[in-house]
């Protein structure tokens, strides 16, 4: 099974690691750990299966036909393979959450652009203890009062005393 060596996609370790949240480095260096191992232990197969000398076996072993038998059914045998369904879905989920991330960056950006012109009108105004009421009314229009609304405000009605 090692003769065939999979290409994946090589992990940045550093990058997942500052990704990480400090409650969760336990189950990250496990994760690292165990991939690692798995790794090392891949790598110590050799790339190809040892060949079986059969004429030693033809040589070492009485009962004739034998070894051709054995021979024969493992030159049949196949070892079946999973396939890879689950790459596609993988790569068709990263392709959609890189498009949202490039989205939410859009919305962010033009938010930040708005809460700029903010900070700018914000900086620019005139200093509270210097301001009238009218300067207040005009640098925040709901602060101003609605007199149809509430005509006899602050004072209530003189019916309602």
């Amino acid at each position: 099974m090692a003769g065939r060596r999979v290409a994946l996609k090589a992990i940045d370790w550093v990058a997942f690691a500052e990704r990480v949240p400090p409650n969760q480095r336990g189950m990250f260096n496990a994760l690292k750990t165990r991939s690692d191992a798995i790794t090392a232990k891949l790598n110590s197969l050799p790339q190809t299966a040892a060949v079986i000398d059969w004429n030693l076996y033809r040589t070492t072993v009485a009962k004739a036909g034998m070894v051709d038998e054995f021979e024969k059914k493992f030159k049949a045998l196949q070892i079946p393979e999973p396939v890879d369904t689950q790459t596609s879905v993988v790569n068709a989920q990263e392709a959609e959450t890189s498009k949202d991330a490039l989205t939410y960056v859009e919305a962010s950006m033009a938010r930040i652009a708005q809460y700029e012109k903010e900070l700018d009108k914000l900086n620019n105004m005139l200093p509270f203890d210097q301001m009238t009421t009218e300067d207040l009314n005009e640098v925040f229009p709901n602060t101003k009062l609605d007199m149809a609304k509430y005509p006899y405000w602050p004072h209530q009605p003189i019916a309602n005393l």
